[in-house]
């Protein structure tokens, strides 16, 4: 590897005219924007799993020190350096076109450390790379003239139907959100992403 550091100067943004939009992240997909496209979670650690831990396992086999072992924990940092850019590609590939397209964004101000507390997520929270999506949202946000905002971390953009505004709980199972105030029926996610377009206009 060669590591080069050069400084570049980015041009003033342009103003432009360009819709808002929420963004929910999620486990299921990665990103739901409020005018219901999305980008798919490529979950790229999960499905590197069975071979990372077989090469895991062969260089526990090998002796310390041979060049065997060597070579195989070679192999294995080449697997988690391709999982790793797997994941880094989708991100920024998701984040430049919603800062080139939008002219405002709300995001959840997500307590990432908290969620991966939950042994049961916290894999599937770790492989979707939720602070890096805000952290490249937030500083292409200046290059290409897109606000970024963040939601109040008690927002309840989740358990709010975002046609009458009522609240009720919602499990993690739970894919639909159906309101039983208004009879509204719609994507969990895509209801919480529109929620947080609204935050916009408040």
């Amino acid at each position: 590897f060669v590591s080069l550091q050069v400084e570049m100067e980015v041009a003033d943004p342009l103003m432009e005219e360009r819709p808002v939009a929420g963004v929910d992240l999620g486990i299921n997909r990665m990103a739901q924007v409020s005018d219901d496209t999305y980008f798919e979670n490529p979950r790229a650690l999960k499905s590197a799993l069975t071979k990372l831990k077989r090469l895991q396992r062969v260089v526990s086999r090998r002796q310390k020190g041979s060049a065997n072992r060597q070579k195989a924990v070679k192999q294995l940092a080449r697997a988690h350096f391709r999982v790793a850019n797997l994941r880094k590609n989708a991100l920024h590939q998701a984040t430049t076109k919603l800062t080139k397209t939008k002219s405002a964004i709300m995001l959840e101000n997500l307590n990432v450390s908290g969620m991966m507390k939950n042994h049961h997520l916290a894999q599937a929270i770790a492989d979707v790379g939720m602070y890096e999506f805000r952290r490249q949202l937030q500083y292409k946000g200046q290059w290409y003239g897109c606000k970024v905002l963040l939601a109040d971390r008690f927002f309840p953009s989740t358990k709010r139907c975002s046609q009458c505004g009522n609240e009720k709980a919602i499990g993690l199972a739970e894919r639909v959100y159906c309101c039983e105030h208004c009879g509204q029926v719609m994507d969990r996610d895509l209801n919480a992403a529109i929620n947080l377009e609204q935050l916009l206009y408040c």
